[in-house]
């Protein structure tokens, strides 16, 4: 029997590769006190390899070597991050099923009469909600779904909330390249329609997120109100002299109202056949132009002699019952108008006692309308009597400029309110 020096001299210029390879596969590998224990064992194994010749072992560094695992226990063993990084498509699902689900906090007020309101008091939650400031705040119009909570900010984003039970976002709509400046629910609470500073205005369908349609205009928008009487009519005004009504079916322009101003600050619909529009217009004359009472069918102005005083009125509220509207002004004060021609503004009733100083601070109504609400540029939110023009009561709400506050309208003394930080709180 040849010895293992005769195996390992012959031939040893010409060691095949492959066997290098099998020499320092782990299947391979023996202890070393086996080597050198029998030259028998040895034979054996270079018997086994068809008569290759084999090279001299090199001892492994045993602290290096890594242990091998099998492939099954390596994935099962990866599975618990890949779905850590996954997103929760369980939460997502029930916050779809949230959004037309009647809340259990709504439902033994919806169909009752609206009694006397009341005031909110303390605040039941705080978000920081947006990453920009929140431009607008409005509860669903539909009862049974009037938990739900649009916000519109300048982060391009819309939100719709569980503004009663949770307080969580249910839904995100990024229909727009630029700041949302203006945004409302459509009548049927299924569908939102937004108007931004990229030039566009987007209907978008509130439970899958998808826009149903967007309309392009040639200047930044910068409010939007549909027709009563038939949604799918809506105007849209902003940085531009015009208004322009457009038809969500055909996305066409139907009416273009045209004004000698630079900039339209807010829409309201007086009537189904007659608008309001408020615009930035201050100067002498500023009496024929600050507010001008339009024609939908004719486009004709009906009255530009409404407003006389020098400031502009960034916030239009018709009131819930009666045949009025208010006007927020820069003057830090809100101003009364009759609803029905020649449109007179009341001058015995003046809201006043908040901060406005050049902010689009918005007012509004309780269901019943007996209170006014508006917010403030020094952060705090302001309640007076309608009938007597008088202060109830004033909260603290916020460190920053307080744009919107809504009160519910459904529920007693419950409101949300929002700043230019893009805080939202929930009052009641």
């Amino acid at each position: 029997m040849a010895s293992l020096v005769d195996y390992e001299d012959s031939d040893s210029d010409e060691a095949p590769r492959p066997l290098l390879d099998l020499c320092k596969d782990q299947h391979f590998m023996t202890n070393s006190s086996s080597c050198s224990s029998s030259s028998l064992s040895r034979v054996s194994v270079t018997q086994s390899l068809a008569g290759s010749s084999c090279l001299k072992r090199v001892q492994p560094n045993r602290a290096a070597v890594r242990p091998y695992v099998a492939k099954r226990p390596r994935v099962s063993a990866a599975e618990p991050e890949a779905v850590a990084a996954e997103p929760d498509y369980s939460r997502a699902a029930g916050s779809h099923q949230l959004l037309f689900q009647e809340s259990h906090s709504i439902r033994p007020f919806v169909g009752r009469n609206h009694g006397r309101s009341e005031l909110p008091r303390r605040v039941r939650w705080s978000v920081r909600a947006h990453e920009g400031p929140v431009n607008t705040l409005q509860w669903s119009p539909v009862e049974h779904l009037s938990h739900l909570l649009l916000s519109a900010s300048m982060d391009r984003t819309c939100k719709v909330w569980d503004g009663i039970d949770s307080g969580r976002c249910l839904q995100t709509y990024s229909a727009h390249g630029g700041a949302v400046r203006d945004a409302c629910w459509l009548p049927c609470g299924r569908r939102l329609l937004s108007g931004s500073f990229d030039g566009s205005v987007a209907l978008t369908d509130v439970e899958t997120g998808k826009t149903v349609v967007k309309m392009e205009n040639e200047f930044k928008v910068g409010c939007v109100a549909p027709r009563p009487s038939d949604p799918d009519v809506f105007l849209c005004g902003g940085f531009s002299s015009e208004v322009k009504a457009w038809d969500t079916r055909s996305c066409k322009v139907l009416r273009v109202f045209k004004a000698d101003v630079q900039q339209t600050l807010d829409i309201l619909f007086l009537s189904d056949g007659e608008f309001v529009s408020s615009t930035d217009a201050v100067s002498r004359d500023s009496a024929e132009r600050t507010l001008i009472a339009w024609d939908l069918n004719t486009t004709a102005k009906i009255s530009n002699q409404i407003f006389h005083e020098r400031y502009t009125c960034p916030c239009l509220t018709s009131h819930p019952l009666e045949k009025s509207f208010v006007a927020q002004t820069n003057g830090s004060y809100i101003a009364l108008f009759s609803a029905q021609r020649p449109y007179r503004m009341n001058k015995r009733r003046r809201y006043e006692g908040h901060e406005v100083e050049g902010f689009a601070v918005h007012c509004g109504f309780s269901a019943d309308g007996r209170v006014l609400v508006s917010g403030s540029s020094t952060g705090s939110v302001h309640f007076y009597d309608f009938q007597s023009s008088r202060p109830l009561n004033t909260l603290q709400a916020h460190e920053h400029a307080c744009i919107c506050a809504a009160l519910h309208p459904v529920l007693p003394a419950a409101m949300a309110s929002c700043d230019w930080s893009g805080q939202i709180k929930i009052w009641n």
